[in-house]
């Protein structure tokens, strides 16, 4: 598809690498204390468990943040071509200071419910909510979340808050 890209999200080399480093350093250190001085039963299992997750949470992250998202006329896509939302379909964009959205993110609700997607740090959907953002730069989210409001005030579908 050659439709011109309006707006793009993606995650800098020095915020993908902090994030990453954070997780890692926090699982090697829980894995570390629960092989070194070994607790109790329970808490070996609970520092081995959280450690292990923390370990595989990096590494998806790092996958994740290594994509950008995508806003075109008819779409928002993931640049390895998942379709995120059409644009026809979405009816909201929310930036609100109280809104379940991800850091320096915005929320988007559609009319159309999708299949729930996870890529930590980029963008996440629960049935007709997807939000955007986490390592993200906070500019980029606000440009792209403006360019998608202003699309739907032209369509007239519905109030746009932010």
């Amino acid at each position: 598809m050659s439709e011109e890209i309006l707006a793009t999200v993606e995650a800098s080399q020095p915020r993908r690498v902090l994030a990453v480093a954070m997780l890692l350093i926090i699982g090697v250190i829980l894995v570390y204390v629960a092989l070194a001085t070994p607790p109790a039963l329970h808490w070996l299992v609970f520092l081995l468990a959280v450690g292990v997750f923390s370990l595989w949470l990096a590494m998806r992250l790092w996958q994740a943040t290594a994509m950008r998202i995508e806003l075109t006329a008819s779409e928002l896509r993931c640049s390895n071509g998942e379709l995120i939302a059409r644009t026809e379909d979405v009816v909201a964009v929310d930036r609100g200071v109280f809104a379940f959205k991800p850091s320096n993110g915005f929320l988007i609700r559609t009319n159309v419910p999708g299949s729930r997607s996870w890529h930590p740090g980029l963008w996440w959907r629960l049935g007709q909510r997807i939000g955007i953002g986490g390592v993200t730069p906070g500019s980029q989210s606000k440009s792209m979340a403006e360019i998608l409001s202003i699309m739907i005030a032209q369509r007239g579908q519905g109030p746009s808050q932010g």
